[in-house]
């Protein structure tokens, strides 16, 4: 269930004990923050609620920032309810929200609209106008309003904090085994599937095309995928993701091939998960090259994914 923060929450889910962050990409140290409030509340026959912020704060306050989202609130959703969330909270990030102070999001939000019984949060949350609320915070406003509050501290991995700005780091340096080791499964593009130039059609190499959106750029190149499709089978394939140097005009494009699979994705959601970078993005001496390195891509994009 997905609730809006601006929305009274119902009756059945006040009580509620919630993980408090923006948890975009929902990695490791996220995972630990949620499962800790999955856990308080089901010791207490409590439900369990997962908050987010959408838009991201940085988006609000820079617009022209470049897109760094590792993922959607459809994704983040699914997320939660399988980490045993009885709902997922969204708290839309606008200039009302920004000048909130944070005394007034724990007692007004929290409190009074959301009727929570206990919020968790990472050590290093910040929330409220100029960031000035932190958990310390949280905790001394929530004890006047009926709110416990927990504090979890960072996961490591290889002795450095998990973050997402650690992950973006990793994804847009191909390092897909990094990124999927610290989310706990693989970075993953969800889109629905657009008519393109119909090129992988002429080259034998038919894709299905999909426009980036907000996600965090991969490092441009040929990836070797999976593909969740409508109805959850899941294919291997291949993946271009880039502005295409082959082609004229240059567009940006995820261009997954997926082996021995044929039929009509077109209008249709898929999600494009990244396994193995192969090679960076690069232009030919013609189609017949371009055929023959694409066919190598395929031939190592099914033995990376056999292993």
């Amino acid at each position: 269930m997905r609730l809006d923060a601006r929305d009274p929450v119902p009756e059945s889910l006040r009580g509620a004990i919630v993980a408090l962050g923006n948890f975009d990409g929902f990695h490791l140290g996220h995972q630990a923050v949620a499962g800790e409030a999955v856990a308080w509340a089901r010791a207490e026959g409590r439900p369990a609620i997962i908050a987010t912020f959408d838009p991201h704060p940085v988006r609000h306050f820079q617009p022209d920032a470049l897109p760094f989202r590792l993922t959607t609130l459809d994704q983040r959703e699914e997320l939660f309810t399988a980490a045993g969330a009885d709902a997922m909270l969204v708290f839309a990030f606008d200039g009302v929200l920004a000048g909130m102070s944070a005394p007034d999001f724990v007692r007004g939000l929290l409190a009074e609209r959301i009727g929570a019984a206990g919020v968790v949060t990472g050590e290093d949350f910040t929330f409220g106008k100029a960031r000035g609320g932190n958990v310390g915070v949280l905790a001394e406003v929530g004890a006047t309003c009926g709110i416990r509050t927990r504090a979890v501290g960072p996961v490591l991995d290889g002795g450095e904090v998990v973050s997402s700005s650690r992950i973006r780091e990793a994804i847009q340096a191909g390092e897909c085994e990094t990124a999927a080791r610290l989310l706990t499964r693989p970075f993953a593009i969800r889109g629905i599937v657009q008519h393109g130039d119909k090129v992988g059609r002429q080259l034998n190499f038919p894709t299905a095309n999909l426009d980036v959106g907000n996600y965090l750029r991969p490092r441009y190149g040929v990836y070797a995928v999976t593909g969740r499709l409508p109805g959850g089978r899941v294919v291997q394939g291949a993946a271009n993701v880039g502005i295409r140097p082959q082609f004229d005009p240059p567009k940006e494009l995820l261009e997954p091939h997926f082996f021995d699979f044929s039929g009509d994705l077109y209008g249709q959601e898929i999600e494009v998960a990244f396994h193995h970078f192969l090679r960076p993005e690069a232009k030919f001496d013609g189609l017949d090259a371009l055929m023959a390195q694409i066919g190598r891509d395929c031939d190592e994009a099914r033995r990376l994914l056999a292993d």
